[in-house]
């Protein structure tokens, strides 16, 4: 189902999500991408999240490939696009529900908080103690008969006691390689597949990573948690390992994350405000020459 990865030829992504406008933390990822790409003779691809179809729109993503081509970044077409590939994320969950891992959960979010005790995964979301994981499979196959909503999700335990020992190879944004353990059981049980999505971003991200050929994976280091997770579901489901770059986070005059939630500038909004995409890559690092009064702080 996999290809193997090539030992030379490396591939790297940058994969957005069409869910409102790029800010500088999306540049300075992408940005990251096109660097290391060039240093080792690469090739950059491009990647759409929008499993969230209720969020993502074809506007949002119009603009985004608007805003990556003014500040010089070019990507082979076709690129994939997440919500195309249902068939993808179907075939790597019953790899996973053949091995006896997966398990529908009836649960709500309200439910799930509730039960969590106020504990929570490294994303901050709250844990889900296992309410559903013992329930019978007849009672399970009766309730998804009658229509019941359910997620689908990992059994964390059973999972975890057929895989050897985890780790992945990190160079952060250095040249020289460490070895990570991966310690995915703090995130518990989780989600593969839910109600509204067809994959989770942990199963959907390992499954596209394996299929575009992807060597290097250069995102933020608010993901370097998720990795213990996609190394076991690449473990799991038969996916090579890619290395692993986790970088630094634009942060703003307060020294928060730049977040679409927290309607952070946008790249759109700097060009409309008369920035050129020199002063962008300047203001990040990637250029020589003034940042055009552009303040980043990187963290």
């Amino acid at each position: 189902m996999f290809p193997d990865i090539p030992a030379t030829a490396p591939v790297l992504r940058f994969a957005p999500s069409p869910n409102g406008a790029l800010h500088l933390g999306h540049a300075y990822s992408a940005l990251m991408n096109e660097r290391l790409a060039a240093e080792t003779g690469g090739r950059l691809i491009l990647r759409i999240e929008d499993l969230d179809r209720a969020r993502c729109k074809p506007r949002f993503e119009a603009a985004i490939v608007d805003d990556l081509a003014w500040l010089g970044l070019r990507f082979p077409a076709p690129w994939r696009r997440q919500s195309e590939h249902d068939d993808d994320y179907a075939a790597a969950l019953a790899r996973l529900d053949e091995q006896g891992l997966v398990y529908p959960c009836f649960c709500t979010r309200s439910e799930t908080a509730r039960a969590s005790a106020g504990l929570r995964d490294p994303d901050g979301a709250p844990l889900y103690p296992g309410t559903c994981r013992g329930l019978a499979s007849a009672e399970s196959r009766d309730r998804l008969a009658r229509g019941d909503k359910a997620a689908f999700r990992l059994d964390m335990g059973r999972a975890l006691a057929g895989a050897p020992l985890l780790s992945w190879v990190e160079y952060g944004e250095g040249a020289i390689p460490s070895e990570r353990a991966a310690a995915p059981a703090v995130w518990g049980d989780i989600v593969l597949t839910s109600r509204d999505l067809a994959a989770s971003y942990h199963l959907a991200v390992v499954v596209d990573d394996a299929l575009q050929g992807v060597t290097d994976v250069v995102r933020g280091r608010d993901l370097y948690a998720a990795t213990a997770v996609h190394r076991l579901l690449q473990a799991l489901i038969g996916c090579p390992a890619p290395r692993y770059r986790h970088h630094r986070l634009v942060l703003d005059r307060n020294g928060a994350k730049l977040s679409k939630s927290r309607q952070s500038a946008s790249v759109a909004e700097l060009r409309e405000g008369g920035l050129s995409p020199g002063e962008v890559r300047a203001a990040l690092g990637f250029a020589a020459g003034a940042g055009g009064g552009l303040a980043v702080e990187l963290s």
